[in-house]
């Protein structure tokens, strides 16, 4: 398949912000791609190369990537960081520059004249990029500017455009992991009906390549087959909140098993044999972190083969009581992990089981789940079982959330017992429904909301933002509706890194998931979570979550948002606070409003 093929495809993509037209592009394009290559033309349209569990990047510096089109145009960095600052696009800049590019030795001369001669496959594309991401050491740096130059020769202007974006991370082109599922239904399985086994092999698999490769070969059949597998991470189950004892246990069926909700980060631990692998809530393999919660885990994991779930927190070396969240996030970190380790020490609260020496439990009820768990968990003092009760009556329920507050948790996690509570992977459900502290006050409670633009500040804060346009997730339309501009709470330091914090995901137009009435300064690419609290929900006609949902052309809005504190870089922007979560809120607070 011709690489000149895809970019014609991207540039088509690139041309709309309508997802029901990116979708039919996107089937027309998977129609078009032979299934030995599918599974790399969807990495390299998500501008990867590998599913993210794999940590496999290709870490191309924008300075890097002008050496390399230097060295294949003749053109010096010089000339090219002159047009890149007048294009404000390196993918614009490589496409102008290999128009005018230069011959400044004879294998220039016949790589130019071979210029639409010898035709960029995909195949060979994706493997240079894999050669240059996996470059390292010593000369690494001139074998990736080599790799690079190597197919820029050859490059067309336009492949030269999406080739670039590609290599430095830059692609952009809109297209969620969802759109992508709904693409594969249409071209490989009859229609969006087939939509739900498909996505099931993804939240088993968490891998959006090799799932279009099996569908692309063996259509339906192809999703029916996968399985659980060790070292393949399960996209992890969410949970829905709600506000009152009352409500919970009347959504749950008047019982529940209510958990601790631990103030730590949440993983997904896959032991086979000696050797354990620990995925985040965002399925980054984080094992390189937590070298002593792998030891807990081979030390008092029971089996030989199984996948757990963990909240891993923070304790007090002397005293052993736990600590903040803020204070795990110490751990992340390439170096140092040693001294991180005696430092930050960890503990594991076990609260689920999904796989035990070949046996899949993620459509078992969760009492069987939980009792599994609990026949392969050999607890010690760093490694227990998630403190639980039986909950039949409200009062009940309120005694022991206050004894989670009182023991430094968040609140509490209750869990249906109903025959169907099974493990909904990838979803967000009442099967699951959050109970915490923050939820009690009369303010609006914290929410978790994704940064999609910027507004550059003014006086102390010239040249710096001066606040951040935030958004909340709709997962039915795929979207992030703006919820509120974030300009208090930040620190000194806070406002310091945000500009360097937020460049890798700048971009010169509103995203195309991203869905405002306000017109930022700067916009982003829907990546990084914040937590923030506010005074209250009010209606806006300025933003447009929940917009027509409570009156017609008003949104929701937060009134005096403030940050607290904490980046969530444990979640990615879909687990975000969600419109009809905030929905829900809104009339949580009327209802007392009126009592």
């Amino acid at each position: 398949m011709e690489y000149s093929l895809l970019a014609d495809f991207y540039e088509k993509i690139e041309s709309t912000t309508k997802r029901l037209e990116m979708t039919d592009i996107l089937v027309a394009l998977l129609k078009k791609t032979p299934p030995s290559v599918i599974d790399k033309v969807v990495y390299l349209t998500q501008g990867k190369l590998y599913p993210d569990y794999v940590g496999v990047e290709l870490g191309v510096a924008e300075k890097l990537a002008l050496r390399a089109l230097s060295l294949a145009t003749g053109l010096s960095v010089e000339e090219l960081e002159a047009e890149l600052k007048r294009a404000g696009d390196i993918g614009v800049a490589a496409e102008r520059s290999l128009s005018r590019r230069r011959v400044k030795s004879l294998l220039d001369f016949v790589a130019q004249s071979q210029v639409g001669a010898k035709k960029l496959t995909v195949d060979e594309v994706y493997n240079t990029l894999d050669k240059v991401a996996k470059a390292t050491g010593e000369g690494s740096q001139d074998t990736k500017i080599s790799l690079i130059a190597s197919l820029l020769r050859h490059a067309t202007p336009k492949e030269a455009r999406y080739l670039m974006r590609t290599i430095t991370g830059k692609l952009r082109l809109g297209i969620a992991d969802m759109t992508i599922l709904d693409a594969l239904a249409i071209a490989f399985c009859g229609g969006k009906e087939a939509r739900p086994l498909i996505e099931r092999a993804y939240n088993l698999s968490s891998d959006l390549g090799y799932v279009a490769r099996a569908v692309a070969e063996k259509g339906l059949e192809g999703a029916k087959q996968f399985k659980i597998a060790i070292g393949r991470p399960v996209r992890p189950m969410l949970a829905e909140r709600l506000t009152t004892a009352e409500e919970i246990l009347q959504k749950l069926g008047g019982k529940c098993v209510a958990e601790y909700k631990y103030d730590g980060e949440r993983i997904q631990a896959h032991k086979s044999g000696a050797d354990v692998i620990l995925f985040s809530r965002r399925l980054e393999n984080i094992t390189h972190h937590y070298p002593d919660a792998c030891g807990i885990i081979r030390n008092h994991v029971k089996a030989n083969e199984a996948i757990v779930e963990a909240e891993c927190v923070a304790i007090d070396p002397d005293t052993g009581e736990m600590r903040p969240f803020q204070e795990l996030m110490h751990r992340r970190r390439k170096y140092g992990i040693e001294e991180a380790m005696k430092e930050y020490p960890v503990s594991l609260f076990f609260f689920d089981c999904l796989y035990v020496d070949g046996q899949d439990l993620t459509n078992a009820p969760y009492p069987k789940r939980r009792e599994v768990l609990a026949k392969i968990l050999e607890p010690g003092e760093r490694a227990m079982l998630a403190t639980y009760r039986l909950i039949e009556d409200v009062e009940e329920l309120e005694r022991f959330f206050e004894e989670a507050i009182s023991e430094g948790c968040e609140g509490l996690v209750c869990k249906s017992l109903a025959p169907d509570s099974v493990y909904q992977a990838g979803a967000r459900g009442w099967l699951w429904i959050k109970f915490k502290r923050s939820y009690q006050s009369k303010l609006v409670e914290p929410i978790d909301v994704t940064v999609v633009g910027a507004f550059w500040g003014k006086g102390k804060r010239a040249g710096k933002y001066g606040a951040l346009l935030c958004a909340v997730y709709d997962p039915e339309a795929d979207v992030f509706r703006t919820v509120c501009k974030v300009g208090s709470g930040f620190t000194d330091e806070d406002l310091e890194k945000m500009p360097e914090m937020l460049r890798p995901y700048v971009i010169e137009h509103k995203h195309p998931r991203v869905d405002s009435r306000i017109k930022a300064d700067v916009w982003f690419v829907p990546s990084v979570v914040i937590e923030i609290i506010g005074d209250e929900i009010t209606l806006s006609p300025l933003h447009t979550a929940g917009l027509g949902t409570i009156k017609p052309d008003a949104g929701l809005a937060i009134r005096f948002p403030r940050f607290t504190g904490r980046w969530r870089s444990d979640k990615s922007p879909e687990d975000s606070t969600t419109v009809k979560e905030l929905v829900e809120m809104y009339k949580m607070q009327l209802k007392k409003i009126e009592v």
